[in-house]
């Protein structure tokens, strides 16, 4: 390094020499106060110049020039600053000047054994307003004269520009420090950004692309260079661009945009939805760019679309769905579909959260239901025909099959359930099975009647010895089966009928039943009273009358008294209508009794009770209930009571709205 000399005491060489060491940019901080120092040695006259940092109470030597009369001194010698000339020197706020250190209180001994330096003048550096170290210029012999002002004010100017050249030498270091970092971040960002699915964008003002990222071509097909500069509008479909152009308006107005799904053009000519989200990029008070992240929802708006479908599917479906979670104490329901509210008549506010035995009751069978709480405790599936009621206390059959359903680690995580109502079909076994036992047991029982009589007629002696007229009882034994046959007939055709609800006028039907009955039994006396507004009616079938007829000529038949009073009355009940039929007769006979009691036929008991069969079937397809039982005190009559209760219709109401579905069976 070729250095520029300066005559002792030419002050105006010496700071142009100064000047020009720190003007050039491209000198490092040392280089550029070595020159410094040199111009200052020759300026001053001394044989050392050095520049020093301190930091924890020990003084660095950092830079050195030397003029051939004082060495000793090597960049890099550290010592205790107390033991340095700079200890006092940092602590005054001008330069210490030193003319002859053996005779100055400002030199401790310590210093000048150590560096053996007489004529000393220094002053600190200052860096971002800290104490960085000194700038000194020293020589080994003593100073004739004191250091004038001018040298003071040199030294202090060469100090400032070692600090300013310091201070800058840091920030350049820091901003180049800072830039590494950002370039280093941004390679990084650029890598994750590369390597994710998605596309990250940058769009300036005029709707141009400034960045994309490689994800374009996951998302759209597209080369990122191919798609820079151009307008992201190039890529939206007509249909998706006045929303894109929205948002991307609202984004420059400061607002973010969050899950806004576009339909976008791919390069092979299909098309894309994606979803959108994206935030302003500001500077100052000015929104200069959009950024933001493209994904490629397609796939999972397929799936959501499929999902829609199978949900609307079981929504809208004629089966009742329920699902229940296994993993919650007792497996209360977390959803139930629009035919499970139809046919329970519970809203999903209602039955949400509750257990399925909420649609237990009386008429349930226990065993039943153990069958159903084993299975789900196994976690297996099962299938039950079960009675359930209706939230407005109806009984039906329910069809139960449930299901359970593993999640992806294979745990038991729900049950499903399927729920239909199968009463009309449980009636019609049970009727089938009622049949069948009536006619087994009658055709056994009157058969073997016949038999025994026929055998008798085939042996003339028996027959003329016999006090039985055996040919009258075979006419009963035949005329008898034929009554069953004949109520077998018709409770069978009734039952194949499809049910047709309407609107049955309470008087007219009343009316109706008794002249009915009145032709048949002359003698008796059969009474109508009607307390129902006449504005309301019955919604039920036609054959409803039939019902009514059979209770009535069943109470008059069974009565050895010609002359029996049969009372038909009508109550309002609310949402209901009753039909009461009462006697005063002998009673409802105990084997008939029993039918109802027990609601079905058992293998013991025989067809006597099948009238009752029919008026049940007949008031439960409608959704009534029927009951009968013996008049007791509080009752207007002394016989037999038969109770018909049957949905009441309103004369604002239509059928379709009043009619109740299926009830089971007695119940």
């Amino acid at each position: 390094m070729s250095l520029q000399h300066v005559p002792p005491g030419d002050d105006r060489s010496a700071r142009q020499a100064v000047y020009e060491a720190f003007a050039d940019r491209s000198r490092s901080v040392e280089e550029a106060t070595a020159r410094a120092l040199a111009a200052g040695i020759d300026r001053l006259d001394v044989g050392l110049g050095f520049l020093t940092e301190i930091s924890e109470g020990r003084q660095t030597i950092e830079v050195v020039q030397t003029a051939g009369r004082a060495g000793g001194i090597e960049a890099g010698d550290t010592c205790p600053l107390d033991q340095a000339y700079c200890r006092r020197t940092i602590e005054l706020d001008s330069p210490l000047c030193v003319q002859d250190a053996v005779s100055s209180p400002d030199v401790s001994e310590a210093a000048y054994d150590a560096f053996g330096l007489d004529t000393y003048i220094g002053t600190k550096v200052t860096v971002d307003d800290e104490v960085y170290g000194t700038l000194c210029f020293a020589d080994s012999e003593p100073r004739s004269e004191p250091f004038p002002e001018s040298d003071q004010l040199f030294v202090e100017l060469v100090a400032r520009l070692v600090g300013q050249a310091i201070e800058r030498g840091r920030y350049e270091r820091e901003l180049r420090e800072r830039n590494e970092r950002f370039r280093a971040e941004k390679r990084r960002i650029e890598r994750i950004a590369d390597t994710t699915y998605d596309l990250l964008f940058e769009i300036d003002p005029d709707t141009q692309l400034t960045y994309v990222s490689t994800g374009v071509g996951n998302v759209l097909g597209h080369g990122a260079e191919e798609a820079m500069g151009n307008s992201f509008a190039e890529y939206i479909t007509s249909s998706s661009l006045p929303d894109a152009l929205d948002a991307f308006e609202r984004v420059f107005d400061g607002e973010p945009v969050r899950d806004l799904a576009l339909t976008a053009r791919r390069a092979d000519g299909g098309e894309a939805v994606i979803e959108i989200n994206a935030t302003p990029i500001v500077e100052g008070d000015e929104v200069v760019a959009v950024q933001g992240v493209a994904r490629d929802i397609t796939g999972r708006r397929e799936r959501e679309a499929e999902l829609r479908l199978k949900t609307r599917a079981i929504d809208d479906a004629t089966v009742g769905v329920t699902i229940a979670d296994a993993t919650q104490p007792d497996n209360p329901l977390v959803y139930m579909n629009r035919a499970v509210e139809e046919l329970t008549g519970y809203s999903p506010d209602e039955m949400l959260g509750q257990n399925c035995r909420l649609l237990q009751g009386p008429a349930t069978d226990e065993g039943t239901v153990e069958t159903l709480r084993e299975s789900i405790d196994d976690g297996e599936p099962v299938s039950v025909d079960l009675v359930n009621y209706r939230r407005d206390g109806a009984p039906f059959w329910n069809n139960l099959r449930v299901v359970p359903v593993e999640d992806d680690e294979g745990e038991l995580s729900h049950f499903v359930g399927f729920q239909e109502d199968a009463t009309d079909r449980v009636r019609t076994e049970r009727l089938i099975e009622l049949l069948n036992r009536v006619l087994r047991h009658n055709l056994r029982n009157e058969l073997n009647v016949l038999l025994g009589y026929g055998e008798l007629l085939t042996d003339p002696e028996s027959a003329a010895r016999s006090d039985v007229d055996a040919g009258r009882v075979i006419r009963e034994t035949v005329e008898k089966l034929s009554s069953v046959s004949e109520q077998v007939r018709e409770l069978e055709a009734i039952a194949r009928q499809d049910r047709h609800p309407t609107r049955l006028d309470v008087r007219e039907l009343l009316d109706g039943v008794a002249d009915e009955v009145g032709t048949n039994h002359s003698d008796a006396t059969v009474e109508v009273e009607i307390d129902v507004p006449p504005e309301r009616g019955i919604c039920a079938g036609v054959e409803l009358r039939r019902a009514i007829e059979e209770l009535a000529d069943n109470a008059l038949t069974h009565d050895s008294d010609d002359e029996t009073t049969v009372r038909l009355t009508a109550r309002d009940a609310g949402d209901s209508i009753d039909i009461v039929v009462a006697d005063d007769g002998p009673g409802i006979p105990p084997v008939e009794a029993s039918t109802i009691e027990a609601g079905r036929e058992t293998a013991v008991e025989h067809g006597d009770g099948l009238g009752l069969w029919l008026v049940n079937w007949i008031v439960t397809r409608y959704g009534g209930s029927f009951q009968i039982r013996a008049a007791d005190a509080a009752d207007d009559a002394s016989g037999t009571v038969a109770t018909i209760r049957l949905p009441a219709i309103d004369p604002d109401q239509s059928v379709d709205d009043a009619v109740r579905p299926h009830t089971t069976l007695f119940q």
